[in-house]
């Protein structure tokens, strides 16, 4: 929400009102965003349970962050659970993402 990752699950509809909205669909309508291609290049997901979330907290951190140290990943995502235990995957997903973006990829 205006560029800010939240929790869908606890953010009422009402406090959205007129505020840019992006969900994981938003990010690229063909899977192009970095992030979403570093996810499938790092094989992050097992269940998919969080990976929307994950996802949209990784690209919130790099639209700040582009160059984030393993304690900004760990601190950015810190509020998003994994029930596989995939923690490695992602902060190198991230990382990869980051490069990706670093050298002209799309954001």
């Amino acid at each position: 929400m205006n560029g800010q990752a939240v929790r869908s699950c606890v953010t009422p509809v009402s406090s959205v009102a007129g505020k840019e909205i992006v969900t994981i669909e938003g990010l690229s309508p063909d899977g192009s965003h970095p992030v979403q291609r570093a996810w499938i290049a790092d094989d992050v997901p097992q269940c998919g349970y969080c990976h929307s979330g994950q996802i949209m907290s990784a690209a919130a951190l790099l639209a700040e962050n582009q160059k984030p140290t393993d304690a900004d990943i760990d601190e950015a995502m810190s509020g998003n659970i994994c029930r596989c235990g995939t923690y490695q995957r992602i902060r190198r997903a991230i990382h990869r993402a980051a490069g990706m973006m670093a050298e002209g990829g799309k954001k």
